[in-house]
């Protein structure tokens, strides 16, 4: 991973997986705000195949309520994206870090963006194992 995501690489189809990533986020709390297809994106705009690859911009309204409230411009910063790409490998699945993210804000935000973190990592144990 980077210094900045974590995740790992699933056996499987590539829409089943990233089905169960969203319903993942579901069950802690998140609902997927928006979700680009890269692939499609480029193959529309640059005619370039490239393999699955979406991003998909996940939420938890409380969290991020109480992000927003402690600083209004961290917004900058969510939401939290989850890639799910195919790989030669598999699926990978790569979540953005928050701990690392929103550390550019400072410690203020710290508590919080451990618990992000925490159900995050939930969310890659049930699908990654």
């Amino acid at each position: 991973m980077s210094q900045y995501t974590f995740g790992g690489v699933v056996d499987g189809d590539f829409e089943t997986v990233r089905e169960d990533i969203v319903a993942a986020l579901g069950q802690e709390g998140f609902g997927v705000l928006t979700e680009i297809d890269v692939a499609a994106t480029m193959k529309a705009k640059l005619d370039k195949d490239v393999p699955a690859y979406r991003i998909l911009g996940a939420c938890n309204p409380s969290l991020a309520f109480e992000a927003i409230a402690h600083d209004p411009q961290i917004g900058a910063l969510l939401p939290c994206n989850v890639v799910v790409r195919q790989t030669k490998n598999g699926v990978a699945i790569d979540f953005m870090d928050p701990q690392a993210v929103l550390g550019l804000v400072g410690s203020d935000v710290g508590e919080l963006a451990a618990e992000v973190r925490g159900r995050l990592n939930k969310v890659k144990e049930s699908v990654l194992g």
